[in-house]
């Protein structure tokens, strides 16, 4: 099923430092997202890349689809990319072109590629590896009553990964209501820098049967793999969404050398094998909150109310790292103004979680059965500190947001003084 290398003497892949801009690209918009998803554009400014500043951003992802999925996607083109028979000169005739093309810009500017936006391929899947997908999970999530392992409601935990979404939804949106311009969707193969699989990996493993979700896992495989673009390079400036850590798990070996949009790295090899992750091709992206944002006016009016120390609200049994959970509650029991809560599912679980991080100075982040959490996002958007303990953690853009200025061990340290300070009150 992996794709036959091309020899080296035909392939004329373009400098690497290409691979560097483009996900420096994608953690500006995501990190836009994780705060300002796109809003509707029928309220907002037609020239403008941003929303506008009066008109608070659209933060659901299930507002957000509904009005992709009616307004948009009606629309979109039925054409797709699939490959119905290739042959090695196939591969070779789009080398050449994307050779050509590549000379052309060289040639044409003298600071290439530094001069030059990033241009992504975004391919045209067949609908049952996109829009089917969404629209299953659209028809589905009110009704069902699907639960993991470990409690938590399926569709939850695919809202909390959707950036798969929210990325697809800007690249494919009209350039007047995109909202980061350095990133460019180019429409001809060869103009491309990189190329961006659609396939919602997360939304396919919760909601399919096992057997079904394998077996539509093995012919997305296939089908890129099938890509002309893909044997060129076999996978090396292709881009998968593979935001939960169980997602598109039985076919990862074949796709190890893509670039992976990923929730965290987790080096403990509980999650990902040995070779297939590392921070030199792939990308860790924020868990999408589960809380509504609490924007410059709500941090500012609940500045006063902030009366709660430190504040956590989840399950309080989970494995791997995240037994520090049981042994933090042992040693907090007790503590005045901190407050430490079974988390319950559903809106109600949702409202009281969001209630205690508007309230509290402090929100405690610890591991989960990964060593990442979305619980620090939800901190985050609530104005709220975090404090992380988990050890084999990767952060989001961690090479460039300085967590110290806003979480992590200093936090812990100043809770510890706090601590001493009510004590001895």
């Amino acid at each position: 099923m992996r794709a036959k290398q091309i020899p080296s003497s035909l392939t004329r892949s373009k400098s690497q430092i290409l691979l560097l801009f483009f996900p420096l690209s994608l953690i500006l918009l995501s990190f836009l997202f994780l705060l300002f998803p796109p809003s509707d554009p029928a309220a907002s400014s037609t020239t403008h890349p941003y929303p506008h500043p009066l008109i608070p951003p659209q933060t659901s992802f299930v507002a957000s689809l509904e009005h992709f999925l009616t307004h948009k996607a009606l629309n979109h083109r039925s054409s797709d990319d699939t490959v119905r028979s290739l042959l090695q000169d196939d591969v070779r005739m789009f080398d050449d072109r994307k050779f050509a093309k590549e000379m052309d810009w060289v040639h044409g500017d003298p600071y290439y590629p530094l001069n030059f936006p990033i241009r992504v391929y975004v391919y045209q899947m067949p609908n049952k590896f996109t829009y089917n997908l969404l629209w299953l999970f659209r028809n589905t999530y009110r009704e069902t009553s699907n639960l993991t392992s470990n409690g938590s409601p399926v569709h939850r935990l695919i809202e909390q990964h959707s950036i798969d979404y929210w990325l697809w939804a800007d690249l494919i949106a009209p350039e007047s209501e995109r909202l980061l311009k350095n990133v460019v969707r180019v429409h001809r193969q060869e103009e491309a820098d990189l190329f961006y699989v659609p396939f919602f990996t997360t939304i396919s493993f919760f909601l399919l049967e096992k057997q079904q979700c394998k077996a539509l896992y093995r012919e997305a495989l296939k089908w890129v793999t099938d890509q002309p673009a893909w044997k060129r390079s076999e996978g090396r400036d292709h881009i998968f969404p593979i935001h939960h850590p169980w997602s598109f798990k039985s076919v990862r070996r074949y796709v190890k050398n893509s670039i992976w949009l990923l929730p965290d790295m987790d080096s403990t090899g509980n999650w990902y094998k040995p070779g297939q992750v590392s921070l030199e091709k792939d990308l860790i992206l924020p868990y999408v909150p589960n809380v509504d944002l609490c924007d410059a006016k709500c941090v500012s009016e609940s500045e006063s109310k902030r009366t709660i120390l430190l504040f956590f609200r989840g399950r309080l049994k989970r494995n791997a790292g995240g037994k520090i959970r049981s042994k933090l509650v042992t040693e907090l029991a007790g503590a005045k103004d901190v407050v430490i809560e079974e988390g319950t599912s559903g809106d109600q679980g949702k409202a009281a979680a969001q209630k205690g991080m508007r309230r509290s100075i402090f929100c405690l982040s610890p591991a989960g059965d990964t060593p990442s959490s979305a619980r620090l996002f939800d901190a985050i958007v609530s104005g709220c500190i975090p404090v992380i303990i988990s050890d084999e953690l990767e952060l989001p853009f961690e090479g460039i947001l300085d967590y110290r200025k806003f979480g992590t061990e200093e936090c812990l340290n100043m809770v510890g003084g706090l601590f001493e300070m009510h004590v001895q009150e």
